[in-house]
């Protein structure tokens, strides 16, 4: 039995560029410190198309559950796993298989490929549908993400808090509002060094979707 390593054809090793965007905005530069980058790029998709009703009625939304303190707790937002063949994904002790692209998945990983020069095969979705869902502190540093992974998070419909600190001496808090398609990237060691989140606000009404999309390590048996 061989073992093969899969990348996306449209991987690019070069992190460093990004490029300008068609409507000519750029990406802001929220951290950059100690090779930790993070960069905050409003308004990345059109307004052409409803981004979020489309993706409400593509994805098959599931409640996942987390382990806690050695408890099951079922997780504050539905979310669904979409990827190329192989690109599994552990969380919080459960491996998830993934499903198929969407239509309006593949659109968007195709514009974040070609903006970015990075490739991405595989992303989490995941739908709170008011300011009562929520993410706790957590870093993406699974090991089939790499030690300096890419993580391109798209926002559409409520906008809501995103909160950054350190790991070490981390009481100093980040925090900006996510916009409707907006497209925030972590890069460099920022999942080494930095925990993020999406804290509970009791005056958000309305729902919000967000993707991540990653690059994952991939091994198939043949």
């Amino acid at each position: 039995m061989k073992r093969i390593r899969l990348e996306p054809s449209t991987a690019d090793a070069n992190q460093g560029e990004l490029f300008q965007c068609d409507d000519g905005e750029r990406p802001q530069m929220l951290l950059e410190e100690q090779g930790s980058i993070v960069d905050y790029w409003p308004n990345f998709l059109s307004r052409s198309s409803d981004w979020f009703a489309s993706l409400e009625a593509e994805i098959p939304w599931q409640q996942h559950h987390v382990r806690l303190f050695g408890r099951e707790l079922a997780a504050p937002r539905l979310s669904s796993w979409h990827g190329d063949r192989g690109a599994s994904y552990r969380y919080s002790g459960t491996r998830y298989e993934p499903q198929p692209w969407t239509p309006t998945l593949a659109r968007i990983r195709a514009q974040l490929e070609r903006e970015l020069g990075v490739g991405f095969n595989a992303v989490l979705a995941n739908r709170y549908k008011d300011g009562n869902d929520a993410m706790g502190w957590h870093c993406d540093d699974e090991p089939e993400l790499g030690s300096e992974p890419v993580i391109a998070s798209i926002s559409l419909g409520a906008s809501r808090d995103f909160q950054l600190k350190r790991k070490l001496r981390g009481r100093a808090v980040i925090n900006l509002a996510l916009a409707d398609r907006s497209l925030l990237i972590m890069r460099g060691h920022c999942q080494r060094d930095w925990l993020h989140g999406l804290p509970r606000r009791k005056g958000v009404t309305q729902a919000r979707i967000n993707l991540t999309f990653r690059l994952i390590e991939v091994m198939l048996d043949l």
